[in-house]
């Protein structure tokens, strides 16, 4: 099967308005598909999200529709936040407390991220190899696998070929 990038790094030349439009219309159609309401909240949730293209963290988006809407509470942000979990809309980075935009929500897959620690840029995977060799090892020591998210921390391209200031 190999590797699927579902979410590359955000790179020069990325149409960030096309990115977002694109995102929140297979939003829509997965929604549609599956009989849920995506919501003025939920759709305003995901689409602050997605306009970071970085992890973004609940009190972080609660701050943002405080600006909105003055009446913007905890609940309701934990609120569409599991809705769009529950329907594979984003995605959970347990290391960070923090939500990405899943970048293909039409196929179930699992989680693999390359996560920049300098500047918190994140890539999605789906490669279905790594997922067969981690299951079977755990098949191996007995272990049955529910759920499975991959995060590796380093350094995406750009900040990696940025110079260094010595100090």
């Amino acid at each position: 099967m190999g590797t699927n990038v579902v979410t590359p790094f955000k790179h020069a030349d990325h149409d960030h308005d096309h990115c977002v439009d694109d995102a929140l219309a297979r939003a829509e159609q997965q929604c549609t598909k599956n009989g849920v309401r995506l919501t003025a909240i939920r759709r305003r949730v995901l689409e602050l999200i997605w306009r970071r293209h970085e992890p973004m963290k609940a009190y972080d988006l609660l701050d943002m529709l405080r600006a909105e809407r003055r009446s913007a509470a905890p609940p309701t942000v934990y609120r569409a936040l599991d809705f769009l979990l529950e329907e594979g809309l984003i995605h959970r980075i347990e290391s960070l407390n923090a939500y990405v935009g899943c970048g293909d929500p039409h196929r179930p897959h699992v989680g693999q991220f390359l996560i920049c620690q300098h500047c918190n840029a994140v890539a999605e995977l789906n490669d279905s190899d790594v997922y067969q060799v981690l299951t079977s090892k755990a098949e191996e020591l007995g272990f049955q696998v529910n759920s499975q998210t991959i995060e590796i921390n380093g350094l995406c391209p750009a900040c990696r070929d940025a110079p260094r200031i010595n100090g």
